[in-house]
């Protein structure tokens, strides 16, 4: 599953609203990056925990050529799973019904004025458009296209 999948996944609890849903996506994951890298672990009960880990230099081996190399440190971030998520995905453990969307009633419009008002400014604007076209269709209508005869096979 991808952003996107995922983002059409939780829409539903968000009232179909895609942008809702992703911008809720964006927050935990910025939560979740901003606290590890200031070094502080991000435990999720019954998920698993994020941590960043310091490794340390070591030696390696180039695989091609056979040749030692030193491995600078760094700092790398880690997911452990908890233990209920090890269970659900071996399937020792059954996972539950998945948590159904609310229904909330549509929000009322509050200006209906408003709406009224910004749909009949468009209707004049069309109107200009299509006088616009008309005369745009007639003009070329004069001038017609000599047809080109069809050229002969040679033999």
């Amino acid at each position: 599953m991808n952003k996107a999948q995922f983002i059409a996944a939780l829409a539903p609890h968000f009232n179909g609203s895609k942008k809702e849903a992703a911008h809720a996506i964006d927050i935990v994951f910025d939560t979740i990056t901003r606290n590890m890298s200031a070094g502080n672990d991000v435990m999720i009960n019954d998920f698993g925990k994020f941590k960043k880990v310091d490794r340390k230099a070591r030696m390696g081996r180039n695989p091609f050529t056979g040749e030692t190399i030193k491995i600078k440190a760094s700092k790398k971030a880690r997911f452990l799973p908890a233990k209920a998520l090890k269970e659900i995905v071996a399937g020792d453990r059954k996972l539950g019904p998945a948590p159904k969307p609310e229904v909330k009633p549509a929000p009322k419009a509050a200006k209906p004025v408003a709406k009224k008002a910004a749909k009949k400014a468009p209707a004049k604007k069309k109107a200009a458009k299509k006088v616009v076209k008309k005369a745009a269709k007639k003009a070329p209508a004069k001038k017609k296209a000599a047809k080109k005869a069809p050229a002969k096979k040679k033999k």
